[in-house]
């Protein structure tokens, strides 16, 4: 095997760069006899699920020494959504995973490296190692953190770190004392990982999984088990054996991936933010394939089997334990390519029919194909006069009595504006909150509409309302949603002509989104949009802000 990272070492006039790692306590035989590792880590003190990484970059080390390779490792940046959102900082989260898919690149490239484990979790750093193994194609695994442990019971089920807002709207609509916040803050994230529920956190990291890039079985362990130590353990063996046999990301992640991927996550309700992320792994990938198309194609053949928080009570420790994504494939049977390769060298069918289950089955969290939850999948596509493009939805995550909503518009042009009127109690029931000027280019950098879902969820208001955006939404949102419309109001999309009291109607089952008012008097309003003054910081935003395509394209630097 011709290892890349020979071209830079090997050689006489390749002195200088074997002197500068010898400066660094590596031999001859590191640098000579072994394949270079990379180990892409987004380890920080200042994300929870990016807390234990340090430990399995440890584990991860001692499996690429026992295959004989030598590992280096570089620092990603990583930033929490949690932490950021409802604020400015927001605008940064989905634009970082840019800069995460291009510091890879920069990194993997300028020292030759001949295989990367790429330690990430949550929302836009696996995406973001995606692109990049993707875009580099050189071979790759992913090892995530794994998801934190449910905490006290609040409101009918475990809690988990976005029960504070919803407790916040509980205590403004008088439902609980101020001092029940507090109790909850203190107990409801009580361990380090991704958050307990399927956000978009957790369904990147079995996105990763079902892509064929993380071992299997891997998303959903826990960051507290030592399950995670040794999967840590085991893809530094695997990723030696991938540079041996020259497997690459793109012999992975191939069209029949993807398409198994759109299943698994329309099967399990994942997040809505997948459709953003897969768009911009196949657009790294250059596979020829409409993701949008495909979550609107498929969701009509493929039914519901696992529902989780926010769609049920089970937390992620619940999910793993009844068999995560393994079971989940495997009980959608046919439906299923198992002929695709993966990061283990194996095919998919291979991994699950060797794959162990330790705890027994659940049929309250994974059902079968005779017995699912929905007959079709829990994201949907709508399109409409005032998403001619398209928005998603994600009716495995609210009732089916909001499958068709008509309601008057309440219209915002910033996040912060719809937060504070929620609060303050000027939403009712029956409103349609619109929410613009959000999208990748008018935010810019398209925040999660979270916060403001959940003030209504905590003041009674999730299941007689319902929100649409330009923005999106976390993966934690319930209740009568449609995001990502495209075009955005930033790009003249209709949803700028929208105004206080008109109608809008969602029907999910008819996949439409539509402003009741005649094509005449949208075409009118559209020629007399005046957009809000946005003052756009001097640095990245600005950059994103010019460069970043819509939301149906991923959202994505062209």
């Amino acid at each position: 095997m011709e290892y890349r990272s020979k071209s830079n070492l090997e050689g006489m006039d390749k002195g200088l760069a074997r002197s500068l790692f010898k400066s660094m306590g590596y031999s001859d035989d590191d640098l000579t006899d072994r394949p270079i590792i990379g180990i892409a880590n987004s380890w920080s003190t200042l994300v929870p699920g990016h807390f234990n990484l340090n430990q399995l970059s440890d584990f991860v080390k001692k499996g690429i020494y026992r295959a004989g390779g030598t590992a280096v490792e570089f620092g990603v940046i990583s930033a929490c959504d949690g932490i950021a959102n409802g604020h400015e900082g927001m605008k940064y989260i989905l634009p970082s995973r840019e800069i995460i898919c291009n510091s890879i690149e920069i990194e993997a490239q300028a020292h030759k490296l001949d295989g990367l484990i790429m330690l990430g979790s949550c929302d836009k750093i696996i995406p973001g190692m995606l692109m990049a193994a993707a875009r580099l194609n050189i071979p790759t695994i992913i090892v995530n953190g794994g998801p934190m442990i449910g905490g006290v019971v609040f409101d009918g089920r475990k809690s988990d770190a976005t029960s504070s807002d919803e407790a916040l709207g509980m205590y403004k609509a008088g439902k609980i004392e101020k001092s029940d916040l507090k109790k909850l803050e203190d107990s409801s994230c009580p361990s380090c990982g991704s958050c307990a529920f399927l956000g978009t956190a957790n369904t990147v990291g079995c996105m990763a999984e079902t892509l064929g890039m993380s071992l299997t079985g891997s998303a959903l362990v826990p960051a507290t088990y030592s399950e995670r130590l040794r999967i840590a353990f085991e893809s530094g063996i695997k990723i030696c054996e991938l540079v041996e046999k020259d497997l690459k990301p793109r012999d992975i992640m191939t069209k029949e991936a993807i398409r198994n991927t759109v299943k698994v996550i329309l099967s399990m309700s994942g997040s809505t933010n997948a459709v953003l992320h897969l768009s911009a792994i196949a657009y790294e990938a250059d596979l020829d394939i409409n993701i949008v198309n495909e979550f609107k194609n498929l969701n009509k053949t493929t039914p519901q089997l696992a529902r989780v928080n926010p769609a049920a009570k089970w937390d992620m420790e619940d999910f793993h334990k009844a068999g995560g994504m393994p079971r989940l494939m495997i009980n959608l049977e046919n439906l299923i390519d198992r002929n695709i390769l993966t990061c283990t060298g194996k095919t998919i069918g291979e991994n699950l029919d060797e794959y162990e289950f330790i705890y027994p089955i659940n049929d309250e969290i994974i059902k079968t194909r005779e017995k699912p939850f929905a007959k079709t999948g829990g994201i949907d596509v709508l399109h409409g006069n005032i998403a001619p493009d398209s928005g998603i939805t994600k009716p495995g995550a609210y009732d089916k009595s909001l499958h068709q909503f008509t309601g008057t518009a309440r219209v915002f042009n910033s996040e912060e504006e719809a937060n504070d009127a929620i609060l303050d109690g000027k939403i009712n029931h029956g409103d349609v909150v619109v929410i613009r000027y959000e999208g990748p280019k008018g935010g810019p950098g398209m925040r999660e509409m979270y916060k403001a879902m959940k003030y209504l969820y905590g003041m009674g208001l999730n299941k007689t309302t319902a929100l649409i955006t330009d923005g999106r939404f976390s993966g934690t949102n319930n209740g009568c949603f449609v995001g990502h419309i495209s075009p955005e109001a930033a790009e003249g999309g209709p949803i700028a002509a929208v105004k206080d009291g008109d109608l809008i109607e969602i029907d999910v089952d008819k996949g439409l989104i539509n402003l009741k008012i005649s094509d005449n008097e949208l075409k009118d309003r559209m020629k007399n949009i005046i957009k809000p003054e946005k003052n756009i910081p001097k640095g990245y935003l600005r950059v994103y802000s010019k460069l970043a395509s819509s939301a149906d394209k991923g959202a994505v630097i062209l």
